[in-house]
């Protein structure tokens, strides 16, 4: 069963121009009532262990944890649905509520849902 905020490995393959192809760490962002009722895709934001700095919102550090062998960014603006059967293994690590807080605000400001603006 997955839940929000569990870091899994998935199949990107094949990757289409600068979208992130290969096996990475995923971290899934769905609701959790869709998780849940087994939704066969899942809204995910892959990791890369290329790190950038000062990136925010389009990346968010996320620590070494578990089974999460490498410091990696969350690449935000990556933010993409993928079938179930890419996730492969997992979970490698679950990101705190504080992380994933973070997460939250930084894919308000990449996709502009911001409700308080005109």
């Amino acid at each position: 069963m997955l839940n929000r905020g569990e870091v899994w490995l998935a199949d990107l393959n094949p990757k289409r121009g600068t979208e992130p192809g290969k096996t990475r760490p995923v971290l899934i962002v769905q609701a959790q009532a869709l998780l849940d009722a087994q939704h066969p895709s899942t809204l995910i934001v892959p990791l890369t262990t290329v790190l950038v700095e000062g990136a925010e919102p389009l990346r968010i550090r996320v620590p070494a944890a578990g089974r999460l062998r490498r410091t990696s960014d969350l690449l935000i603006d990556q933010l993409r649905a993928i079938d179930n059967r890419r996730l492969v293994e997992g979970p490698l690590t679950k990101l705190s509520a504080t992380l994933m807080k973070r997460i939250h605000e930084a894919v308000v400001e990449v996709l502009d849902l911001d409700q308080d603006r005109n």
